[in-house]
């Protein structure tokens, strides 16, 4: 089982891969276009993923079958997000953009956690969460402006 600890590594290299991924795939979109950036870091992401399962094997990618349907859009959303850092990145800077994408992260995930949505245990906003929000919004106009 893991630590707490070792949980917030992970989260924090999660993080530093997205604020990478952010300028590289801007730096491509400007080259190729945003589509063309998303399928190419997307084919990136299909060989990344590819090759240690090959070796590895995996006994429950069969399962994929039995998924409800509207999981399967997790990969619509991932052309989402980099089609936006795509746009945002440029005109707007890698700080604000991901700044940006982190607000609009607390927001869908104050929601999900407020409803118990997909799955996830309710833990309902109160004021401290709004007030962490608003604090988050604030430095996003702070940013940004």
């Amino acid at each position: 089982m893991q630590t707490t600890f070792t949980v917030l590594i992970i989260g924090l290299i999660g993080g530093l891969a997205v604020g990478l991924q952010g300028p590289l795939a801007s730096m491509m979109s400007q080259r190729l276009g945003a589509l063309e950036s998303s399928l190419i870091v997307h084919l990136g992401g299909l060989l990344a993923t590819l090759i240690p399962l090959l070796f590895m094997g995996s006994k429950t990618l069969p399962g994929w079958r039995s998924l409800p349907w509207y999981v399967l859009g997790a990969g619509a959303l991932g052309v989402v997000l980099v089609v936006s850092i795509s746009v945002t990145i440029p005109r707007l800077g890698a700080t604000t953009a991901i700044v940006l994408l982190v607000a609009g992260q607390l927001s869908i995930g104050a929601l999900v956690d407020h409803f118990g949505l997909l799955g996830v245990a309710i833990r309902p906003v109160d004021w401290t969460r709004l007030l962490g929000f608003s604090t988050v919004l604030f430095g996003v106009w702070l940013f940004a402006r």
